[in-house]
């Protein structure tokens, strides 16, 4: 995949609830074979990270090893931020915290909080409008029953068969944290407002709806918004398309 930039950057990958780093793995190679520095994290009690779901009570305590990678950057590096569904909300504390080390922050279909309201409200409204959310996806991602189904007919509807069964093999029991987000502060204009963000709409969403992103997107200060014909975890199902999204829009902002 050719990149018309020669300047290396740094991109930190973050997965969404009931995933894992290893979601990644196309759109890693894509990024490192155009030259970059990738680096896919696993939250708290995700995949190898060695916590269990019930030491892992609070969003600050899913999002340990996002803030402790940021925390260990070298002074004077910055880092480009990609965040797939939950992990919107990774990004939106690592950039209130850090939000000198952060060129830019792109959200692929993934929650992205406003400086008005709680950073749940976005969570909330969406368990509103999408039956998909409200009826199954809190009690499917915490639990074994109905899981596979569920993602077959949501999140993974394009996806490979080879890859829902990758997700259903390697998933460990997850959480939307619902009550701690809506315990949280609200984000600032002063930190998190002064980071550059893009967003990703992934058009054939059945689970974050794209009526839904773009509801987010005006309720916020997006820099430039791209769409790909992809399904929730376009991060498999299209990995040229979003990686060629990643980089125009890194080439441009960050």
């Amino acid at each position: 995949m050719g990149e018309s930039n020669n300047q290396t950057t740094h991109f930190v990958l973050i997965h969404g609830s009931a995933s894992g780093a290893w979601a990644w793995y196309k759109v890693q190679t894509l990024l490192e074979e155009a030259g970059h520095s990738v680096k896919a994290l696993d939250m708290s009690a995700s995949v190898v990270n060695t916590k269990t779901l019930e030491e892992v009570v609070t969003f600050d305590q899913y999002n340990e090893p996002l803030i402790e990678f940021m925390a260990n950057l070298p002074e004077n590096e910055k880092v480009v931020l990609v965040g797939h569904s939950l992990g919107g909300f990774n990004l939106s504390f690592a950039m209130e915290k850090f939000p000198e080390k952060i060129s830019l922050a792109i959200f692929v279909t993934a929650f992205l909080p406003d400086m008005v309201h709680p950073p749940s409200y976005m969570l909330e409204k969406l368990m509103e409008i999408s039956p998909a959310v409200k009826d199954g996806w809190q009690g499917v991602v915490s639990s074994t029953g109905g899981y596979e189904a569920f993602m077959k007919a949501t999140a993974f509807s394009l996806a490979s068969t080879e890859d829902l069964t990758l997700q259903t093999l390697l998933r460990r029991p997850g959480s939307l944290f619902l009550e701690s987000l809506s315990k949280a502060n609200k984000f600032t204009n002063e930190r998190f407002g002064s980071v550059l963000r893009d967003y990703v709409v992934c058009t054939e969403d059945l689970l974050v709806i794209p009526p839904f992103q773009r509801f987010m997107i005006e309720h916020n200060e997006v820099k430039e918004v791209m769409e790909i014909p992809g399904d929730h975890m376009a991060i498999v199902s299209r990995p040229k398309e979003l990686t060629q999204c990643i980089l125009e829009l890194a080439r441009k902002h960050a």
